[in-house]
């Protein structure tokens, strides 16, 4: 088996944002239902997981929305397009609902919880956090979204975050308009293509000696 450093080293460096995907090739059912765990599996901050995930597969749907994607080949030429998104608002059944999830799946009652959840009270719903809670949302969901980047390349499955596509349009086409979450951000997830140039060309990153610091 090989080094597993090596292996996350290794998916790292094969990965890079895919411009042109192979539209013949799939990502077979097995692979994405790994990767849909990932993302399920992705921290956040006081596990409120303030998120969900749209895996979008119809071609239809996807047409319609590739004009408010700049036009981006990746979105119908993928496998498959997840469209991340964030949590409007946090309120006060978000976190009874965590407390009552974590009670039960670790046995215990919820009011041995009671302080946790005032802290999410005091910080999230009635501090000043509140007033910037889709800044706050939009953070959790970027850390699925590396999540999902690095899973998928340790599975050699190609991706590309895509910030260049219009929120509100995305909310229209998809009913997201007067729902609790929102477009945040786009992967388009499946294989490269050969006639991608961007594949062979070199990772372009600063050295440690710029970007780490040990004190």
């Amino acid at each position: 088996m090989p080094d597993a450093s090596q292996q996350l080293i290794d998916a790292l460096e094969w990965r890079y944002a895919t411009k042109v995907f192979d539209g013949q090739r799939q990502i077979d059912a097995a692979t994405w239902s790994t990767l849909e765990r990932s993302l399920l599996l992705t921290a956040s901050s006081y596990g409120l997981q303030p998120w969900k995930f749209l895996v979008i597969t119809d071609a239809a749907i996807r047409a319609e929305l590739r004009p408010h994607s700049w036009n981006q080949s990746q979105i119908t030429d993928c496998s498959h397009l997840v469209v991340l998104l964030k949590k409007r608002q946090i309120t006060a059944a978000d976190a009874d609902q965590l407390i009552q999830a974590t009670a039960s799946t670790r046995g215990i009652e919820a009011s041995a919880l009671d302080g946790y959840r005032q802290m999410i009270q005091v910080d999230l719903i009635d501090g000043p956090r509140s007033q910037i809670i889709g800044q706050w949302s939009a953070n959790q969901v970027y850390i699925a979204l590396g999540n999902l980047l690095t899973s998928a390349a340790l599975l050699g499955v190609d991706t590309c975050a895509i910030e260049g596509f219009s929120p509100p349009e995305y909310d229209r086409i998809l009913g997201l308009e007067t729902g609790d979450y929102q477009s945040c951000v786009v992967c388009a997830c499946g294989y490269r293509s050969q006639d991608d140039k961007y594949a062979s060309l070199s990772k372009v990153r600063y050295g440690a000696d710029r970007l780490i610091e040990h004190r």
